[in-house]
């Protein structure tokens, strides 16, 4: 049951629809956006947020899908069950078009059977469908919405006896103009033309009678007459009697197809449900990708716990004003099933009600809600809403009239299996009576263990809320200081007006709030600014829990590091050790053998004064040659800092090491100064290093030497070859190929990725053209790859 009637106007519902309606493709599918409903039945709408979710992950796969003619093929269909009566043309070229689109989602649902299993079902609307009919209309009707000329023999010969003549026709026109055009009756600028159907000359009017034959139109001025030369005139109805005889033989042909689709009405009227039904699904996944929305965890046990809930229109409507939404994190079940909001005015009560009933509607319509993926949520079979004035001037209904109007409906119908949403409970009338009423209200509701959302300024319902088993607190979140709600929904305690803090903020004067402090009574002032204190007190201590876990971070980070760094110091000392002793070894061993030959040769000499003296010279040099070498140290790897990356940073690109200095910043991109080059790349690819970093980098570069474009140029292949890698690997081999070819200065690039299913060359083109340094792209020449080469122009 639902409640009131226009709820779906009160909750915005419609505009979702009409969000809906913009992304089908056809009629067919808006159709199915109008017959949205709400449903309690948990087999319904478990398929319903299936067959979305599976959609979802097609889109998010990329995988090709038909996005085109989901034709409304009604219409055809109810002038094809007449007998005697035939569709033309045109009309079975859409049906031919919607045919193709059936048969490409019959073939790829058959092959991603097991991947979209709940999609797949749907093609039980389809198992009477002949596609044997698209094969027939196939070879009657061509691309262009024509009969094709081989469709019958005899309509062969008529076409091509009809082209026979016009040949001829034109041959004799263009005789017969020559000859008036020589003897002046024509302008020199006259060209033979077409007057009701037939071929006709352009005569100056004061020529009409030097010319035989018969005269089908003037002009404006009734200066020149537009005559069928008499030599043509026979010619011409030859050709008018073929086209009579074409036109018949084609209404044969059409009458004939139009008996071969007449039994498969039925079925096609299936076939136009399933076309209309994937287009609806793909517009209820299309809005999901666009909300980021996703399928709770649907049970049975009635609860509503949602994490990160957001409201998609106003969600929308915030980014478009470049602004972020607050989410909020709801709680319901157990003993805890009808939430009291309370809070000051603005503070977002109203929001947070309005966010938990639409979502929970769209949930019962089947459609996909913006929630985390572990989220939970149940069904529930009435739904109830109170929001707004729903004065009724012909009913004599004031506004609070109205509103207890409605408590009646609640109270009556209300029960477990109810979800319901009230907006500012128990307002309208004097606060005493009318808080005593709602207070009595919300008890019964309870009572009947209904679910549901209240926002109320009542600190009498505050207090019911906290001291009631089934009925929960809840407040919204304000920064006293700074007098801004901060749009944080809090489950557990009771939320203050803050209305005299506002006051005071503003510039009331102290008189006048003593005597409101007065009236309001000491018990009540104390009470709201305890509450205001636990605000405060929050506030201060999230602020602090924020910087703990900020250090937190930082120490985790820093430990990771020291942890990278120790690690990579003790491989590289084990290494160097052995490196050492090799040598060292080496080293000994040649030692050993110089001084064992020097010592043979000494005593071979028999100690000659000027053999030993070069043999000792001989010793020495070998000594300098082993002598070790001075060995500057490794600079150790840059450390990488934390922190979003902003305009004058100093950045490395991770797939290079090359240093940068952030010009600035663009979305997800970075224009960059790499010496005196200027670039854009991603975010993804950056990482922040500090200003020291950046100096022993440059020193180590300086060390290395300069960087040679020559030598670099030497290596550059102005080819880049994709084929048999898969789609995630291409992205950063196609950055870097570009980002190179532009800093050498090359224009022309080209990049083979094979046809195949095209799905490599749509990644491909789909990434070049969102690329700053790309100027143009186009198909290679067809003698070399056509359409499986990309080529690409920089600027």
């Amino acid at each position: 049951m639902l409640y009131p009637s226009n709820l779906e106007q009160k909750i915005n519902f419609f505009k979702i629809k009409e969000i809906l309606k913009s992304e089908c493709t056809s009629p067919l599918g808006m159709d199915y956006v109008d017959k949205v409903s709400f449903s309690s039945d948990y087999n319904l709408v478990t398929r319903l947020l299936d067959q979305t979710e599976e959609f979802r992950q097609i889109l998010v796969s990329g995988e090709a899908f038909p996005s085109s003619n989901f034709t409304n093929l009604y219409p055809y269909l109810e002038k094809a069950k007449l007998e005697n009566s035939f569709l033309d043309a045109a009309d079975f070229h859409e049906m031919k078009l919607s045919l193709q689109t059936l048969r490409t989602c019959i073939s790829f649902f058959q092959k991603n059977e097991s991947l979209y299993p709940v999609l797949s079902q749907l093609l039980g609307l389809l198992i009477e469908l002949d596609l044997g009919l698209l094969k027939a209309i196939d070879a009657i009707i061509d691309e262009k919405g024509h009969v094709k000329s081989n469709a019958s023999r005899e309509l062969q010969l008529i076409r091509g006896q009809i082209l026979y003549e016009e040949g001829r026709l034109r041959k004799v026109m263009d005789r017969i103009f020559k000859e008036a055009r020589a003897k002046g009756l024509t302008a020199e600028d006259a060209q033979i033309t077409v007057r009701s159907g037939r071929l006709v000359i352009p005569v100056a009017a004061e020529n009409k009678r030097k010319l035989r034959g018969f005269i089908h139109d003037e002009s404006a001025t009734g200066q020149t007459v537009f005559m069928e030369p008499e030599e043509a005139l026979d010619i011409n109805n030859e050709i008018r009697d073929l086209e009579y005889m074409e036109r018949r033989e084609i209404v044969k042909i059409l009458t004939q197809l139009t008996d071969r689709v007449r039994p498969a009405i039925p079925a096609l009227r299936k076939a136009t449900n399933f076309l209309g039904l994937m287009d609806f699904i793909r517009a209820k996944a299309k809005f999901a990708q666009k909300t980021d929305s996703c399928k709770p965890e649907i049970v049975k046990e009635r609860q509503l716990i949602w994490k990160q809930a957001r409201h998609p229109l106003l969600e929308m409507a915030l980014k478009s004003q470049g602004k972020k939404i607050v989410p909020l994190n709801v709680n319901l079940s157990g003993h805890e099933r009808l939430l009291v909001i309370s809070g000051p005015n603005a503070g977002g009560k109203s929001v947070t009600l309005k966010t938990v009933a639409l979502l929970q509607y769209m949930l019962q319509c089947g459609l996909l809600i913006p929630v985390e993926p572990n989220s939970k949520s149940s069904l529930f079979d009435n739904f109830f809403i109170d929001i707004g004035d729903e004065q009724n001037l012909e009913n004599d209904l004031s506004t609070y009239s109205s509103h207890l109007m409605s408590m009646k409906h609640f109270s009556q119908f209300a029960n477990r299996k109810t979800i319901l949403f009230i907006d500012e409970f128990g307002t309208g009338t004097e606060p005493q009576f009318g808080g005593a009423i709602a207070e009595s209200i919300l008890l019964a509701l309870n009572k009947l263990g209904a679910y549901g959302v209240i926002t109320t300024h009542y600190g009498n319902l505050k207090q019911v809320a906290s001291k009631n088993q089934g009925l929960v607190n809840g407040a919204m979140r304000y920064d006293v200081d700074k007098l801004e709600p901060m749009y944080q929904l809090e489950i557990g305690k009771p939320g203050s007006s803050f209305a005299l803090e506002i006051a005071s903020k503003i510039g009331i004067s102290k008189e006048i709030l003593n005597y409101a402090k007065s009236q309001i009574g000491e018990e009540r002032v104390r009470y709201d600014r305890l509450l205001t204190q636990l605000e405060n007190e929050k506030n201060q201590y999230s602020g602090l829990l924020s910087e703990v876990k900020e250090k937190d971070k930082l120490l985790k980070t820093r430990i990771q590091e020291y942890n990278e760094l120790k690690e990579t110091l003790e491989q590289t000392k084990k290494k160097y050790l052995q490196e050492a002793k090799e040598e060292a070894k080496t080293l000994l061993d040649q030692t050993n053998k110089k001084i064992e030959a020097t010592i043979r040769q000494i005593k071979e000499g028999k100690a000659e004064k000027e053999s030993t003296k070069q043999i000792r010279k001989e010793l020495e040099e070998f000594k300098e040659k082993v002598k070790p070498e001075k060995v500057k140290l490794k600079t150790p790897a840059v450390v990488v800092l934390e922190g979003e990356i902003k305009v004058g940073d100093w950045v490395r690109l991770k797939d290079n090491g090359a240093i940068a200095e952030v010009l600035q910043l663009k979305a997800k991109e970075a224009e960059i100064s790499i010496g005196e080059l200027k670039s854009n790349v991603k975010l993804s690819r950056l990482e922040r290093i500090s200003q020291g970093e950046v100096k022993k980098e440059k020193k180590s570069i300086a060390n290395r030497g300069n960087f040679n474009t020559n030598e670099k140029m030497m290596d550059f292949s102005m080819n880049l070859d994709l084929r048999g890698k898969r789609g995630e690997e291409i992205l950063s081999l196609i950055q870097t190929f570009i980002d190179e070819g532009y800093m050498l200065g090359v224009k022309d690039l080209r990049i083979v990725h094979g046809k195949g299913n095209g799905i490599l060359r749509d990644l491909t083109r789909n990434f070049l053209k969102d690329m700053s340094q790309v100027r143009h792209m186009e198909d290679e020449h067809a003698d070399r790859g056509g359409a499986g080469v990309t080529l690409v122009t920089l600027k």
